[in-house]
């Protein structure tokens, strides 16, 4: 393993340190592309990996027809739908359970607005471990089949997204349960930076001018900063790309920070955006978004829902990708970079598809396994009850 030398804090987030050398980066063509590939700059030892389900590897697409569209030669499109649970949440679930596993845990906990959830109950399923979940009251139904249907025991809570993270959070601790929580484990962005290095690689060892991301909780954009710094520190890259963060307008507190100007209530309104997988009142690691944008030369942009659908159609039919729209955000904020100057044309682009819609198949009975909740006392009687087998 790439042996952990200390831990620094970058805007109240956690950023694990290596002993950085090129010795780190695997060479040569792997026989099995996943994301441990990179386990030398993660932090698990050299024994063999216990998680069961092959995750990252995803490809890096030229999309022609898209490329001819927008007069865009070396734009690319990171296409993360191809993890198990169809997002790239999948990392992050991956290496925290895998932690678990060496440390006997046999629960993990999360709360989420749907995509993370539902990763987090798959791969718990795969693993053979508990999963206990928080979301909020609106959370889409689709994604409650989901997470039932894989076994986890869901937990609602009405005062919404911010709320669910802090019932989490205090019933990992009481619990002694793994917390998977974005921005608040580690891990997570230990996992997620793993995408800098597959676009490192697949672009054959460069870096691209530009990568434009979805925001939400904030991870994923930071997790990429400290990938291609960890590049930088293995002095396998000069440079870092710039970031361009993209939020809903109906949900953009991390745009309106970045403008410094006071976000107004339909501007921080989740309910209100199809984009429900970044619609984030209070992102988890916001500050340090901030500071990463700001330090990279990037930028964050906010697009309309006409542009989100659009994105979605136009992902669909000129690359063959489906996204969800909070996946497709990434398209949507290119169109927008054009437009005013943030990127140029002939730049090598990466857009990164963070998910795309997966509906439950078969039967989707809840089995008593979504609860609405208010405090860890409920929890721990809903708990305490058994649940039918499925």
């Amino acid at each position: 393993m790439g042996r952990v030398t200390g831990s620094a804090d970058l805007a109240g987030c956690e950023w694990l340190q290596y002993d950085y050398s090129p010795a780190l980066m695997s060479r040569g063509q792997p026989g099995s592309f996943t994301m441990w590939r990179y386990r030398k700059l993660l932090p698990i030892p050299d024994d063999p990996v216990r998680y069961p389900v092959p995750v990252g590897g995803t490809p890096l697409l030229p999309a022609p027809a898209l490329r001819q569209e927008l007069g865009a030669p070396q734009l690319w499109i990171k296409d993360e739908t191809r993890n198990p649970s169809a997002s790239n949440k999948d990392r992050a679930t991956a290496l925290v359970i895998e932690d678990g596993l060496r440390r006997g845990v046999d629960t993990i906990t999360t709360a989420s607005t749907g995509n993370a959830a539902v990763a987090t109950a798959y791969g718990a399923a795969a693993a053979g471990i508990r999963a206990v979940l928080f979301v909020s009251t609106d959370c889409r139904p689709d994604k409650l089949a989901l997470m039932t249907q894989a076994g986890a025991q869901v937990f609602q809570v009405r005062d919404g997204y911010a709320a669910a993270v802090e019932l989490s959070r205090a019933a990992a601790r009481t619990f002694g349960w793994l917390d998977r929580n974005t921005g608040a484990n580690p891990f997570t962005i230990e996992a997620k930076k793993t995408v800098a290095f597959e676009v490192w690689e697949q672009l054959e060892r460069r870096v691209p001018d530009v990568m434009i991301v979805p925001v939400g909780d904030g991870p994923t954009l930071v997790a990429l900063d400290k990938g291609f710094a960890e590049l930088v520190g293995c002095g396998l890259a000069t440079h870092q790309p710039r970031l361009i963060g993209v939020q809903a307008e109906r949900c953009q507190p991390l745009v309106r920070a970045w403008l410094g100007t006071p976000a107004g209530p339909a501007e921080l309104n989740p309910a209100a955006t199809i984009a429900d997988g970044i619609a984030v009142v209070r992102p988890a690691i916001g500050d340090a978004v901030l500071d990463v944008v700001s330090r990279g030369g990037g930028e964050m942009v906010a697009v309309t829902e006409d542009a989100l659908l659009n994105a979605v159609a136009t992902l669909a039919c000129r690359a063959g990708v489906g996204a969800e729209p909070a996946g497709a955000a990434a398209l949507a904020g290119l169109k927008t970079a054009f437009e005013r100057g943030l990127a140029d044309p002939l730049e090598t682009v990466v857009l990164l598809v963070t998910g795309r819609e997966v509906k439950a198949g078969g039967a989707t009975d809840r089995l008593g396994r979504v609860a609405v909740v208010e405090g860890l006392d409920e929890v721990e009687r809903a708990l305490a009850d058994p649940i039918p087998s499925s």
